[in-house]
């Protein structure tokens, strides 16, 4: 998921607020039009029922379709409607969600969503007041009381009350964990309000919480057109220091732009939009997809033209399977935007989730083309040929990334275990020994370095006792990881300590069922305590849970003669 936010520790508080409002979403069955054509002329209860069965799977498009039909049926439903109108929001139909809104709120005038649709319509038009009439009367508790005074302040800063404005964001007991954000949005408003000064200390402020990406574009660019430049390099450099990546945000870049970087936030619709943005980020990090979707919506009801936005949406999107239709927002993204990078690779991700591989490689390639001082794209590379086992080519995209990055730099131990990974799979151990232990001088006390490379060694008779002394540290650190507690288990096998070795594993195959190397280690070590049968079904499962090809002839022959070969018995 990507994080766009981070100013906000309080993201259960939000969701609970909000629980009920929208389902959350689960495996995505797309409903094709015949289904739709097909209940739209049956009775209303078909189509609920169908909107409802879609919207347990994820499928929020088809939920729409059919819950819209069936509001339309049973119109005083009320409990019907709402769905309905979540979900139309949700897919960015907003006029036929806004009708509905209308009806909603006759029966109660300060239903939350409705209003904050109408309120928005309200501001989208400049009718401010009115919009500010809609949010002030919006309820108190939970993710209201965080959104009223925040979206009630850029009411007023449209009708040009800016003091009015920041003072219902300035600092209180009740409104404490939203902080960050009313300090970001009083920086923005100060701002629009020429009061540079007062915007810098607010700036500040919601700096000091966290240097998220949007809150580093927007206070870098004020630097930058104030004259500040150092200031900007500094916060640059801070934010590279803490995220070692350039795909949503490369301060380089905007730097570059000198005074002209231009302001995040130019009006008072943008400034609302912003707050549905942030809003809906803050949905996305507490997993509250369906409701992150809803506010995406409402920012680029505001603002058509919003990358971040965009990006929110095509991940939510891509989150519930409808991989194309994320992969049509990403490359409607202009490369000129800062985000152009970040959807550039999610779109390459799903390419290759897809089916279309050789499309994703071409895409990555391009882009590393296209910046030669970023490895991301190289990365990326190297991790889509690594998961079709490509692994020579993992390994060569790898060397490639990390001629890009400083070595020596602890936040690039990924990069150098994924290449070690890729070494080791194409049987070039040396260098990827070499790599692993960089990768913990880096990384000192890492599970996933220690249990590789102490698997590794224990595997192929290297360094077995310090290999195992790896591994127990990393079950130590991780005690619930079947792969790192499996480790264990053949590192004691591998040492001739069968007892010991089938209770680890008979704990990694409870941990990870489903993983074949396990079931057949497990297999290989009851065999040896004298439980054959036992063995011989440990051995089968493995068989069944889709085997790697140089498993397979070992582990036919161990289920045909219900023995371990005589070379896997030593």
């Amino acid at each position: 998921m990507v994080t766009f936010l981070g100013r906000l520790p309080a993201v259960a508080v939000v969701i609970a607020a909000l629980s009920g409002c929208v389902p959350q979403s689960g495996t995505r069955q797309d409903a094709s039009d015949r289904d739709i054509a097909v209940l739209s002329a049956e009775p209303g209860l078909g189509a609920y029922l169908a909107g409802r069965f879609a919207q347990s799977h994820g499928d929020t498009r088809s939920a729409a379709e059919f819950l819209s039909i069936a509001a339309r049926r049973d119109p005083e439903n009320i409990d019907l409607q709402q769905r309905a109108f979540a979900l139309l929001v949700a897919e960015g139909r907003m006029d036929e969600a806004a009708a509905i809104a209308e009806r909603l709120l006759i029966i109660d005038n300060d239903s939350a969503l409705p209003s904050m649709l109408m309120g928005a319509r309200d501001f989208r038009d400049g009718r401010y007041a009115a919009a500010e009439k809609r949010f002030s009367v919006l309820p108190k508790k939970g993710i209201n009381g965080f959104l009223g005074p925040l979206l009630t302040a850029w009411a007023k800063a449209g009708q040009g009350d800016i003091n009015g404005a920041v003072a219902l964001l300035a600092p209180s007991p009740e409104t404490a964990s939203f902080a960050p954000i009313y300090d970001f949005h009083a920086g923005l408003i100060e701002e629009l309000g020429g009061r540079l000064d007062q915007a810098e200390t607010r700036f500040k402020a919601a700096l000091a919480a966290q240097t998220s990406v949007r809150t580093v574009e927007t206070v870098g660019a004020f630097y930058q057109r104030h004259d500040r430049m150092e200031a900007a390099r500094a916060l640059y450099l801070r934010y590279r220091l803490e995220h070692n990546d350039r795909a949503l945000f490369d301060g380089d870049r905007q730097f570059a732009l000198g005074a002209a970087a231009p302001a995040v936030v130019n009006t008072p619709t943008e400034g609302l939009a912003e707050a549905m943005f942030d809003t809906a980020s803050l949905l996305r990090q507490g997993a509250a997809h369906d409701l992150a979707l809803v506010f995406s919506r409402m920012a680029l009801a505001l603002r058509p033209n919003f990358p971040m936005a965009h990006i929110l949406v095509a991940d939510t999107l891509g989150h519930q399977r409808r991989l194309e239709e994320a992969n049509d927002i990403y490359r409607a993204i202009p490369k000129s935007s800062q985000v152009s990078g970040f959807a550039r690779l999610r779109l390459a991700v799903n390419l290759d989730e897809l089916g279309r591989s050789d499309d994703a490689v071409s895409e990555l390639s391009a882009l590393a083309a296209e910046r030669p001082d970023s490895h991301d794209p190289l990365m990326a590379l190297g991790d889509i040929f690594r998961r079709h086992k490509r692994y020579a080519e993992a390994a060569d995209a790898y060397d490639r990334a990390l001629a890009r990055v400083d070595t020596k730099d602890p936040r690039n131990w990924t990069l150098l275990y994924a290449r070690g990974i890729a070494l080791e799979r194409s049987k070039q151990w040396n260098r990827a020994e070499r790599d692993f232990l960089e990768a913990l001088r880096l990384k000192p006390d890492q599970p996933d370095v220690l249990n590789y490379l102490g698997y590794t060694w224990v595997d192929q008779g290297l360094n077995v006792e310090q290999g195992r002394k790896l591994i127990e540290r990393a079950v130590e650190l991780r005690p619930n990881d079947g792969a790192i507690v499996d480790s264990l288990g053949w590192a004691l096998y591998r040492m001739g300590e069968f007892q010991a070795a089938v209770r680890h594993l008979e704990r990694a195959a409870e941990l990870k069922a489903e993983d074949p190397t396990i079931n057949e280690h497990l297999g290989d070590a009851l065999w040896q305590v004298g439980r054959y049968d036992e063995a011989r079904y440990q051995w089968s499962r493995a068989m069944s849970l889709d085997p790697e090809p140089d498993q397979i002839d070992g582990l036919k022959a161990r289920i045909s003669t219900g023995q371990l070969p005589a070379q896997a018995s030593k």
